[in-house]
């Protein structure tokens, strides 16, 4: 019964609540529902989802403003994750150090009653209907313990094949219509999708039952023996509980052979309907059981945990040899547990930066002695006037960038050609001093071919030493650049 009490406390404390009030819902509800329900993907890893994430907030401030969304998508994750909104679940995998995330069950009802509220153009009414008889003739057939009664229903059951039989050899042979056929389909179609949700839940509730088990071996006292006989009646009771009893049901019966193949040839028929076919049913709908099983191995590895946890706490060598480590973890997860419900405020625990600074002795530099400037006490002499300082300002300059143009206009206009035809084309302006930055490209910027057999001279003109212009020659094997 939903009293005023109990509605206040789902209001403040029940995640899916806490979705449906956010000033964000439609982000988290649609955005979950795109990554986790609809390719029905059990666990994503941290940076993935927060890539998807980003995606989903570039296009969003695209059309509502930078301020919209002004937080990175990490962050808005970890919120997301945080105790107090419990949206998603935040965890590491055995041997990884890599943060992953998947969807919490109450998030998955909230988006599920979100999408009910969609209108919808047709309701089938006639399927549920059979639905509930079916399992009203199986509860009243299965738990019958009358011999003469079961005998009676399975003979009523074989004259009514028998009659449906002639009357099918008649020719008469009734078929679902139109109709019909849309009803049951919608009817399997939202049962399958409401199965993949309860597996969160279902492996939720497993998760809980591990953590009780486990804070109950943080907290014992008592001798090991006994605390070894409480497990083993917890896992026994974990076993055959009702909700560990129809699990363990519905997986063997999903892992026969025979029936996936069953299930395979049931679904390839029924998505060929033409009435299925003009639903346009998803693509997935088609592997609906390869789905099931893949819910279901996460909730087995859940399962899996208690007995990693057994096997753990039985292994007597650990113990006695960590039994001084065992003391102090043991002091810590109390002071843990006792916490849990009130966090403390604040920085309450520092950790030490989990590197060491590492300095080895050669690099280290070596002392290095000051030499000191020795002066000798001596008179300045006077320099030559007469002496030519023009010397000083004759420096050339070669423009290494303006010779590599050359070479590529040269290039542009032929596949190939020589530095004796780039020299005519660009007569040299610095002399020898060109020349030699032009071998230089050659030999580091660009693709050239040295003919030993060819000679050729290549000429400029500079000024002698009385100040007339001398012509200058180079004789080298002929260098041709390739484009």
């Amino acid at each position: 019964m939903l009293d005023y009490q109990t509605l206040e406390t789902l209001r403040n404390y029940h995640p899916a609540w806490r979705l449906l009030n956010s000033p964000h819902a439609p982000l988290i509800a649609s955005f979950l529902q795109r990554v986790f329900i609809i390719p029905n993907v059990r666990v994503i890893a941290a940076v993935d989802l927060a890539e998807m994430l980003e995606d989903e907030l570039f296009a969003l401030r695209e059309q509502l403003g930078e301020q919209a969304f002004p937080k990175r998508g990490l962050e808005y994750l970890n919120d997301w994750a945080g105790n107090d909104k419990a949206w998603l679940r935040k965890f590491y995998l055995a041997g990884s150090d890599e943060a992953q995330f998947d969807l919490s069950p109450a998030s998955e009802k909230a988006i599920a009653w979100l999408v009910s509220l969609q209108e919808r153009s047709f309701v089938g009414t006639e399927s549920r209907l059979l639905t509930l008889f079916d399992l009203l003739k199986q509860m009243q057939e299965g738990s019958e313990t009358d011999p003469e009664k079961r005998l009676l229903d399975l003979q009523r059951k074989r004259d009514e094949i028998d009659a449906e039989m002639m009357r099918i050899k008649s020719g008469d042979i009734p078929v679902l219509d139109d109709t019909a056929v849309k009803d049951r389909f919608l009817q399997f179609n939202q049962l399958a999708r409401e199965l993949l949700s309860d597996f969160r839940e279902v492996e939720q509730n497993f998760r809980l039952l591990d953590r009780r088990v486990r804070e109950r071996i943080a907290l014992w006292d008592g001798a090991k023996g006994t605390l070894l006989e409480e497990i083993l009646k917890e896992s026994d009771a974990i076993a055959d509980s009702d909700q560990g009893k129809s699990f363990r049901a519905f997986w063997d019966f999903l892992m026969s052979s025979r029936r996936q193949e069953e299930l395979t040839t049931l679904l390839d028929t029924v998505l060929q309907l033409a009435p299925v076919i003009a639903l346009k049913p998803e693509a997935r709908t088609r592997r609906i059981h390869y789905d099931w099983l893949e819910a279901g191995e996460h909730t087995q590895r859940t399962v899996a945990q208690l007995s990693q946890q057994l096997r753990r706490f039985l292994d007597d060598k650990a113990w006695l040899e960590n039994r001084r480590i065992m003391d102090i973890l043991h002091g810590i997860e109390s002071k843990s547990l006792a916490l849990r419900q009130q966090a403390p405020v604040g920085n309450f625990c520092d950790i030490a930066e989990l590197a060491a600074d590492i300095e080895l002795p050669m690099e280290r530099p070596l002392h290095t002695p000051c030499l000191k400037s020795v002066i000798k006490q001596c008179a300045i002499e006077m320099g030559d006037e007469s002496l030519d300082a023009s010397v000083l300002y004759a420096h050339v300059i070669v423009d290494k960038a303006q010779l590599a143009h050359n070479i590529r206009h040269a290039l542009q206009l032929a596949a190939q050609v020589s530095l004796q035809q780039i020299t005519l084309n660009y007569p040299l302006q610095h002399g020898l001093a060109e020349l030699i930055v032009y071998l230089q490209l050659a030999s580091d910027a660009f693709s050239t071919v040295i003919d030993d057999a060819q000679r050729d001279c290549i000429t400029w003109q500079a000024l002698g030493k009385d100040g007339d212009m001398l012509e200058k020659r180079a004789q080298l094997p002929r260098v041709i650049f390739v484009r």
